[in-house]
C-alpha cells in the first residue's frame, strides 16, 4: 500500500468547486463521530479529513463518500463528473464499507444511482485502458476473497485464463514466434490485452448488479 505523505493535487479546473464543497462540509454540524474509518494512511482530497465511507473511483482516486456525491450534485447536473485530481471522466464508484449504519445506506442509494446512470456509457478503448488498473485489481482481490465475487464470474475468469494460457502455450498462433522472432509474441500481448479488457467489463457490470440488488 503506498503511503501518502501530502495531499493529491487538485486539477486548476476544479480548485473553485472543491473549496465550495470544503466550506459545505466543514460547516455540516450533524457528522457522526463513530463513522468508519478507512485508508489511515490516506485522506480525502476534498475535505482533507481521513477518508470515511471511503469510494475509489474507475481511475483510482479515493474520496470520501459524502464528499465525491457531493462533488458530483454541486456540479452541472446531468452528467458524470470529471475526477477532481486528473480530470478523467468518472463512470463507476467502487465503495470500499459495508451497509452497516444509517450515512452508509444513504451513501450507497447515492452510488448505485451514479452507477445506474453512468455505468453503461459508452467508452473509447484509451479510456478502457486507463481502467484496468482499478477495475482488475479490485476484480483479483475480490475473487480471491471469502464472500467475494459470486461463484458464475469467478468460473468465468478461470475459463478464459485457461483459454488464454491455452492459446499461448499452442504451437499455432497467428505470428508464429519461430517465423517472425519477436514479433510473434504480438498476437500473444493482444490475446491476453484483450482477456483483460473483457474481465474489466465483466466486472464493472457486476458491481452495478451488486449494487442494484
Amino acid at each position: 500500500m503506498l503511503l501518502r505523505n501530502a495531499h493529491p493535487a487538485i486539477h486548476p479546473e476544479n480548485q473553485e468547486l472543491v473549496r465550495a464543497i470544503r466550506q459545505q462540509i466543514q460547516s455540516e454540524q450533524h457528522v457522526l463521530e463513530d463513522r468508519q474509518r478507512f485508508y489511515t494512511d490516506m485522506s480525502c482530497p476534498v475535505c482533507l479529513q481521513q477518508a470515511t465511507f471511503p469510494i475509489e473511483t474507475n481511475c483510482g482516486h479515493l474520496f470520501c463518500g459524502s464528499c465525491i456525491i457531493a462533488y458530483w450534485r454541486c456540479g452541472p447536473w446531468g452528467g458524470a463528473i470529471h475526477c477532481p485530481i486528473c480530470r478523467q471522466t468518472v463512470t463507476l464508484f467502487l465503495p470500499l464499507f459495508n451497509e452497516e449504519q444509517e450515512d452508509a445506506v444513504q451513501v450507497l442509494q447515492a452510488v448505485n444511482d451514479y452507477n445506474r446512470r453512468f455505468s453503461g456509457q459508452p467508452r473509447s478503448i484509451m479510456e478502457r485502458i486507463m481502467d484496468l488498473p482499478t477495475l482488475l485489481r479490485h476484480a483479483f482481490r475480490e475473487m480471491f476473497s471469502v464472500g467475494g465475487l459470486f461463484w458464475m464470474f469467478r468460473i468465468r475468469i478461470f475459463l478464459c485464463l485457461m483459454g488464454a494460457l491455452l492459446y499461448l502455450a499452442s504451437p499455432l498462433d497467428f505470428l508464429p514466434e519461430a517465423l517472425f522472432g519477436i514479433l510473434g509474441f504480438l498476437d500473444d500481448f493482444f490475446v491476453v490485452f484483450l482477456l483483460l479488457i473483457y474481465i474489466s467489463i465483466m466486472y464493472r457490470e457486476v458491481v452495478t448488479q451488486r449494487l442494484n440488488r
